[in-house]
């Protein structure tokens, strides 16, 4: 057969569905200003779906930072990879702060966070060594997993006495292979909201010999007294071996950093791949990223905010008989028993009705049979844009109850 000949017979899962939902439910385009209304198909819309968790995107010191470093240096300064002609004071510099802000002796700054995290993986085990991960992690740590040459054991999500049976097993293997064992979570798993058990994977580490890999992209900044993360909120910075922050949430920017121990990150930092061979990450963006994380230190003010939010918008539904699933961060998933039919409706509904926008999920991502809106609210929202969402969700919920949603079919868009 010829190999697009196969590609065209099977799209995948989601590709299935891209000549009903690319432009409108996949692919949708929002313009303006980022911000918690903007215009979606010409219409207002109050948006529920940026990781702007601290509403930085548009911060007037931000924007002007940004401003600044590409005034001063264009976009394609530094050129080339760090190691060989594009490394600066800059870089450095946002690399020992973040060092310091999440609690280790070094970092590396990163130019993705999910090609970050899969070189990560690729670069810190080889064929002797073995990982042992959560059941429900990101994309990313998946498919640094699946680049492993060796063995890979994956425990129940957030079950410890699960991955202490993979630890055991992993433990056994090792004495043959002689290799080590990478512990992989993360902290704040991204579509459910539930915080990783670092603290009782970091207590294991008292009767087993692993190292710990936690991927902290939505817990960066918005978890813990400082914002440090969610190794801080647990109380546990001292037992987490290797830490994973991404840009693109909490600092409303593009790329991600990698903190450790000095050896490790030096280590990282002459054997990873991916940075070895890329640009280093444009000179505006590291000093606006820099102009970020000072916001982010100094003003706790914009993570109480964030809070707020998230804790009216929480208590609303459960009060109405929500089911968030098991959160206890921001991040707000809203869980539905429905059909895809049943998804595209309610999207529609929400959407036109009600002017609200916010993400839905539903099979392969999770299981058949449920569907997830997903929320996620930032300093930048109102307790106005809260209430409003709260009421235009009851009317929704009881159209599902009495079956509207399942009248209507997927419309062409």
């Amino acid at each position: 057969m010829d190999l697009f000949d196969k590609i065209s017979k099977n799209m995948g899962p989601l590709g299935q569905h891209q000549k009903m939902a690319h432009g409108y439910f996949a692919f949708p385009k929002l313009e303006g200003e980022i911000a918690p209304h903007m215009k979606f198909r010409g219409k207002e819309h109050l948006v529920w779906s940026l990781n702007n968790y601290l509403g930085l995107a548009n911060h007037p010191e931000v924007r002007e930072a940004d401003a600044q470093g590409a005034a001063e240096y264009g976009l394609a300064y530094p050129m080339g990879a760090r190691m060989m002609s594009g490394n600066s004071n800059h870089h450095e510099a946002l690399e020992k702060d973040l060092a310091e802000f999440a609690g280790f002796q070094d970092a590396f700054l990163l130019n993705y966070g999910y090609q970050g995290m899969v070189s990560i993986i690729d670069t810190l085990v080889d064929r002797n060594d073995v990982i042992v991960y959560d059941a429900e992690s990101h994309a990313c740590i998946i498919d640094g997993v699946r680049l492993h040459m060796g063995k890979r054991y994956v425990y129940q999500h957030n079950d410890i006495e699960s991955f202490r049976k993979q630890l055991e097993r992993a433990t056994r293997l090792t004495e043959t292979t002689g290799g080590g064992i990478l512990v992989i979570t993360e902290g704040v798993f991204g579509m459910s909201g539930a915080q990783g058990k670092l603290k009782e994977i970091v207590d294991l580490k008292k009767e087993f010999n692993f190292r710990l890999l936690i991927d902290d992209a939505h817990g960066f900044g918005t978890m813990g007294k400082t914002g440090a993360g969610t190794h801080e909120a647990q109380e546990c910075m001292d037992g987490i071996d290797v830490y994973f922050g991404t840009f693109a949430k909490s600092m409303a920017g593009i790329g991600a950093f990698v903190a450790s121990s000095e050896d490790i990150v030096n280590y990282l930092r002459y054997n990873m791949r991916s940075q070895t061979f890329a640009k280093a990450l444009p000179m505006p963006m590291v000093i606006g990223l820099r102009k970020r994380l000072e916001l982010l230190r100094t003003k706790p003010e914009l993570r109480e905010k964030l809070w707020q939010i998230a804790t009216a918008l929480q208590n609303g539904l459960r009060e109405r008989g929500f089911d968030l699933g098991v959160t206890n961060t921001m991040v707000t998933p809203v869980f539905l028993k429905g059909e895809l039919s049943e998804a595209t409706a309610i999207t529609m509904d929400l959407r036109e009705n009600y002017g609200i926008f916010c993400s839905i999920v539903a099979y392969p991502v999770i299981p058949k049979g449920l569907l997830e809106l997903r929320i996620i609210p930032t300093a930048a929202h109102s307790l106005e844009d809260v209430q409003r969402t709260l009421d235009a969700f009851s009317e929704v919920y009881e159209k599902l109850q009495q079956g509207v949603y399942k009248e209507n079919k997927p419309v062409q868009v």
